[in-house]
């Protein structure tokens, strides 16, 4: 046995191997002891092999999935050998091979993957210099379907590896990409030999069936082919089988999307919030999706916007007939529909459940009532596009109901998956199976009448069988087509050919027609091969109708408008809103959502942005990227009116955070992602830079947010939202034409501070640091300090002088005045501390300070 676990294990050295031993799956060796470490189960030894223990560990059958997904959230591949022989049927252990490997972006399982994610497999080629590579880029979905490649140098890699999320990366062993490495992603390692173009191209347009990879504007993409080469091999190698469902290529180049770099995509909050949590952000916001599907092709669409705007306008024009039309009824309709992508990848995968395919099945019967709620649109929508997508199949409809059960097994192996009435022959053992009672009470009583034994009985027992037992009164009149089976004291009993017959199919009646349930349910998988490409259209039609019914429903619900796209650079936001937050707004009943105008052209550039801390600047900032963000992925924008010229990126440097585990100071970070907006930033791209240069002295750090600026303002003439704490930069408009002073505004009561958060033209007067401090809790004595010192610097700035103490105490009274009341009084108050007072002391000190002023 251990022979033959060691030449599996020689197959798949690099990943861990479950292997069937009865009830449980075993782990030997290294691999045990690291299944120790990862899952916690037992270590255990058994027997010796060459001379040693074997070390082992096992997990149940029955969990399986749930250690499988223990491991692949932790980045192992699992390779799973099952008994595949007879027991019993020759010497020596039963066959096993490996029937399954899963691993991080190979993963189909619904049980190991939510309804709303998607695992993408990525491989990475490199070519050229080590000093300016070219990275080929390959990826693939096998839930989907899809396969997509790239190609792009060392400084977009990381806005490729965020925008695809993949979940595992096959990388050249000998060459591991830095941005790979700092991204931390799965790694696979892989051959050198296996990325290879010419093998890479000819492995594509065998995929594709097709001669030559030019119409799909891929054949002088040789990076990208090369990293195709070692994606087929391994995902070919990990499902066993050829990728039937995958007979679509998408070509990406980086021209043609919306660029949206890592940092931009963490700092809008698109897919996760800063805590790394997956609510509230823009995508839990849009995500009422009725589907999967639907979830899925959302979160693609949000981070693959594309730059030209016609796929983006037919999307808007869709949900305007949608949100004409109502789409209540769409959606309740789509709400009955099965994942129809993934069922149909786990077809040509032949990892297909019963279930699965009677959820096909009555998806397909539930298409004309689908198509009818969808509104009728004329020409070449995309809605009439979607609409003829979901042509009725009835010869496949009528297949599966034909062939299914009404209520499938869960599994194969339970049996009940095929349908009474489909075939014959195992109607006839599942009928010996449930009628074996009837048919012997029926032999019983023919065979009475046709012999005149009285006393004839037909029995079973589990050492003789099925036989005829007829008592010592009755054997003269036994026939000749009686054969002895057995002799007793009182009676003999015989076999008959027709009960020998019947025998055998009874005895082996469920195991055949278990075996009977497999033949059929693959030769349906055949039939249901064939129709693969109409499935690939069918889910993505409905993928598509969900999402765009979805957007419908936010608009709606939310109070969305239909933006306008037009040529000139503009961006032009009438009450504008921050999805999110107006959103936590309603949900909390905090109160309205202040909403502001941005209007950014030709001749207003840049907006430099003052006011209070908490007063809104970062909130206006991103609600600008968002509602750009939206349009561009096809949405309603949260807006009275929005009209968009074009736009190529949006790049972002908000908050203060370290890197530490790649020695990154907050500064150094800062400067990093700052320096790689000026180097990329181009006239049509949208730019938030928010509070840049706190990280260092404030005299370095004005003279960098200064530069900067200017840099973003003469050199690349990008629309820039420029907010800072430095009034210093608001004299920046006097000096650039197209720069703006606004400021968010805010109304002191007291020692209050009220935020109106209203974006209004000009310069703001203060930032309120000191009152923020207060309603954030800091202690009484540490504002008034704060207080007094801010006195001072502003005194001292006014009067010209450079130098304060900042740790000086606060100036004691003058000495004239310490006998009067006043100055008693005067030093009661400095000595109070309302925050530390009850109720009753502070009534009690009312009367106190009374008393100190009788003229009061």
């Amino acid at each position: 046995m251990m022979a033959q676990y060691l030449r599996i294990k020689a197959e798949f050295p690099d990943t861990l191997v479950l292997y069937r031993m009865g009830d449980f799956y075993e782990l030997f060796y290294d691999d045990a002891r690291r299944a120790n470490q990862l899952l916690d189960v037992t270590l255990t030894t058994r027997g010796q092999s060459a001379g040693a223990p074997v070390v082992m560990a096992g997990v149940p059958v029955h969990a399986l999935e749930s250690y499988l997904s223990k491991l692949i959230k932790l980045g192992e591949a699992v390779a799973i050998a099952e008994q595949v022989g007879e027991v019993g049927a020759s010497k020596g252990p039963v066959e096993r091979k490996v029937v399954r490997v899963v691993t991080p972006g190979t993963v189909t399982d619904n049980e190991l993957l939510a309804d709303n994610q998607d695992a993408i497999l990525l491989a990475i080629a490199s070519t050229g210099s080590k000093a300016n590579p070219t990275y080929g880029l390959a990826w693939l979905s096998l839930t989907q379907g899809q396969l997509g490649v790239a190609q792009c140098n060392e400084r977009e890699l990381p806005a490729w590896l965020a925008r695809l999320a993949p979940a595992e990366v096959l990388v050249d062993r000998e060459r591991h990409p830095a941005a790979v490495l700092a991204a931390r992603l799965p790694i696979t390692n892989r051959p050198s030999w296996q990325f290879d173009a010419q093998l890479g191209q000819r492995k594509l347009c065998e995929q594709l069936g097709v001669a030559s990879l030019q119409g799909f504007g891929a054949q002088e993409l040789t990076a990208a082919q090369a990293a195709a080469a070692a994606l087929l091999a391994y995902a070919e190698h990990t499902q066993g089988r050829a990728l039937a469902h995958v007979h679509h290529l998408k070509v990406m180049r980086s021209g043609d999307l919306l660029d949206l770099p890592p940092a931009t995509q963490r700092n809008l909050e698109l897919t996760q919030t800063l805590r790394g949590e997956t609510s509230p952000t823009l995508l839990s916001l849009l995500d009422t999706c009725r589907t999967g599907m639907g979830s899925r092709a959302l979160r693609h669409w949000l981070l693959h916007p594309e730059r030209e705007r016609s796929t983006a306008s037919a999307r808007q024009a869709a949900i305007a007939q949608l949100l004409a039309a109502g789409c209540e009824s769409l959606r309740d309709t789509l709400r009955q529909v099965s994942d129809v992508e993934r069922i149909a990848a786990r077809i040509a995968l032949r990892q297909v459940r019963p279930r699965e395919l009677a959820g096909l099945r009555a998806t397909l019967l539930l298409l004309p009532q689908l198509a009818a709620t969808v509104p009728s649109a004329g020409g070449q929508s995309l809605l009439q596009q979607l609409q003829e997508g979901l042509q009725a199949q009835p010869e496949l409809a009528q297949l599966l109901v034909a062939a299914l059960a009404e209520e499938p097994a869960v599994l194969l192996r339970e049996g009940g998956v095929i349908a009474r009435g489909y075939d014959a022959q195992l109607d006839e053992l599942r009928d010996i199976q449930n009628n074996c009672d009837a048919f012997l009470l029926d032999l019983e009583t023919r065979e009475r009448e046709r012999t005149g034994i009285a006393n004839l009985r037909v029995q079973y027992n589990k050492v003789h069988g099925f036989y005829i037992e007829v008592t010592s009164s009755g054997l003269d009149k036994v026939p000749l087509d009686y054969q002895r089976r057995q002799t007793l004291k009182n009676a003999e009993r015989f076999i008959t050919p027709e009960l020998k017959a019947f025998e055998d199919k009874a005895l082996s009646a469920q195991e055949r027609a278990l075996a009977r349930e497999k033949l059929l349910f693959e030769t349906l998988l055949d039939q249901l091969n064939t129709a693969l490409p109409q499935l690939s259209v069918l889910a993505r039609a409905l993928a598509q109708l969900d999402v765009l019914s979805t957007l419908a429903e936010r608009a709606h619900t939310l109070g969305w408008c239909r933006p306008e796209f037009v040529s000139q650079p503009c961006i032009d936001i009438q009450a504008g809103r921050h999805p999110v937050v107006q959103a936590r707004l309603l949900e909390t009943g905090a109160g309205e959502f202040m909403a502001n105008d941005c209007r950014l052209d030709a001749r207003t550039k840049m907006l430099v942005i003052t006011g209070p801390n908490m007063g809104g600047k970062s909130t206006f900032m991103r609600q600008v990227a968002l509602i750009a963000l939206l349009a561009a992925m096809g949405s309603y924008v949260p807006a009275s009116s929005c009209r968009l010229g074009p736009i190529d990126a949006i790049h972002t440097r908000i908050g203060a955070a370290d890197d530490l585990a790649n020695a990154q100071s907050t500064f150094m970070l800062e400067m990093t992602e700052a320096a790689a907006i000026l180097h990329s930033a181009t006239e049509q791209s949208l730019v938030l830079m928010d509070e840049i240069g706190r990280g260092t002295s404030t005299f370095d750090g004005l003279a960098l947010a200064g530069a900067i600026a200017t840099h973003l303002h003469d050199r690349c003439r990008a629309f820039t939202l420029f907010a800072t704490h430095y009034f210093e930069l608001t004299d920046f408009p006097l000096q650039h034409a197209q720069a703006l002073n606004v400021h968010v505004s805010a109304v002191e009561s007291g020692e209050d501070i009220v935020f109106l958060h209203d974006i209004q033209p000009g310069p703001a007067s203060r930032s309120y640091g000191v009152q923020v401090a207060r309603l954030a809790g800091m202690p009484a004595s540490v504002v008034r300090h704060a207080r007094h010192a801010l006195e001072s610097l502003e005194a001292r700035s006014l009067e010209g002088q450079s130098q304060i103490d900042l740790f000086a105490a606060a100036p004691e009274p003058e000495p004239e005045a310490h006998n009067s009341a006043d100055t008693v009084l005067l030093r009661a108050l400095q000595e109070l501390d309302p925050d530390a007072l009850s109720p009753r002391e502070a009534l009690e000190l009312v009367y106190k300070l009374k008393s100190l002023c009788p003229e009061a």
